[in-house]
């Protein structure tokens, strides 16, 4: 019997082991590239599959946001890297990657292709296949006229290094085919996992109570984002001085190098005691419950993790043509209001207008749960899955 035994254990063969799946960070630095990659590193745990963290620095505001997370460090910190942290990691990341031998490199979004575009010209066949997240729109009508054809060959020849790209939202399928000479079997769409429905039902409570609570008059309107130039959080303040009324308030919430430009903006129009900047908050569930609209400003986006948190709160949304995607998350208007980039009067309006949408907050919330990780994650699972695999 023994021995019958020992011949079948010789004979089984031995249990493939889980997909390892490296997923590379500069930082806690709040951003939502990086709170959407750590939400499915931690989801994929979770299902069993050998999912790796590194991280160039371990410094930031969000690391309060996930307590004991298993993650390593490229370098040593003491080394100051964050003003040339894509540098710093394309120096460490090939030792990390031949130690710990992953099946997939999970690419978080457009700040790090370049990292991932580095990978695949330093370790040649070494390197693992690439599972890109597409974070921001391509078009860039923000870039100068002349720097525009560079960029459309940074586009092209990331459509040729990375094996596989993610649309996170079905319009941008076409966006990514055209733009980075993508053939559509090697361009997948996974909507972005900007929430859990664990998240959904908190701002859903917070909603009801913040209901609930007496208020005074005006209008309060919200903004999220990086203080950077890219959310052009300058048109905003500009947009709200000219419609606010006496009782409106506008709250910006985020940290960043626009601070100081912003506040001189905001002292310069008098709107000191009706534009608060509190700098970066976590939990939004308060700030987004107390709300009356969302307003994005920005001029390129890809799809705003912001705007799903809003409609899972039930706030309608007034936003700028930022994105490809945009109508679509909106609902083809169902869920909010949008303006051309770079338009402050047209945004103003919008602004006051939003009170007069036909919004249903129970429709608004079911169009989040399009952006849930418990869905995300398994849609990322059977795609690198099936890379690994070819």
């Amino acid at each position: 019997m023994n021995a019958l035994s020992a011949a079948m254990t010789q004979e089984m063969p031995a249990p493939a082991r889980p997909l390892r799946v490296l997923t590379f960070l500069h930082s806690f630095e709040p951003g939502g590239v990086e709170r959407v990659a750590l939400r499915l590193h931690e989801a994929w745990r979770a299902q069993g599959l050998d999912a790796r963290l590194v991280m160039g620095r371990t410094a930031g505001a969000m690391k309060r946001e996930w307590p004991g997370i298993e993650l390593e460090v490229l370098g040593p910190e003491a080394i100051p890297s964050a003003a040339w942290e894509t540098l710093w990691m394309i120096a460490l990341l090939p030792r990390a990657i031949r130690r710990i031998r992953p099946d997939v490199l999970f690419c978080a979004g457009n700040s790090y292709t370049v990292v991932a575009v580095a990978m695949r010209l330093l370790l040649g066949k070494a390197c693992p296949p690439v599972v890109a997240k597409i974070s921001n729109d391509l078009t860039r009508n923000d870039l100068p006229a002349p720097a525009r054809p560079f960029y459309r060959l940074w586009l092209r020849i990331q459509g040729r290094m990375l094996q596989r790209l993610v649309g996170m939202a079905p319009p941008m399928r076409e966006e990514i085919g055209s733009l980075m000479r993508v053939e559509d079997a090697r361009i997948a769409v996974i909507d972005d996992p900007s929430l859990a429905e664990a998240d959904i039902q908190r701002l859903t409570a917070a909603r009801a109570a913040a209901k609930a609570a007496p208020r005074g008059p005006g209008k309060r309107f919200l903004a999220i984002g990086r203080l950077a130039a890219q959310k052009n959080f300058s048109l905003l303040i500009d947009a709200f001085a000219r419609m606010a009324g006496p009782d409106d308030s506008l709250a910006i919430i985020g940290e960043g190098s626009a601070r100081r430009s912003l506040e001189a903006q905001i002292a310069r129009l008098g709107l000191a005691g009706k534009v608060r900047m509190p700098g970066h908050v976590s939990p939004l569930d308060a700030e987004l419950a107390r709300a009356d609209a969302l307003v994005l400003s920005s001029d390129y986006e890809g799809v705003p993790a912001v705007v799903a948190e809003a409609l899972a709160a039930g706030l309608p949304v007034v936003t700028t043509r930022c994105s490809v995607s945009m109508d679509d998350m909106l609902g083809g208007g169902r869920f909010g209001l949008l303006v051309p980039v770079g338009d402050a009067d047209a945004l103003a309006q919008a602004m006051k207008d939003i009170a007069k949408l036909k919004f249903d907050e129970t429709v608004a919330r079911n169009q989040s749960r399009r952006f849930t990780v418990e869905i995300a994650s398994h849609g990322y699972r059977a795609l690198m899955e099936g890379l690994a695999c070819a």
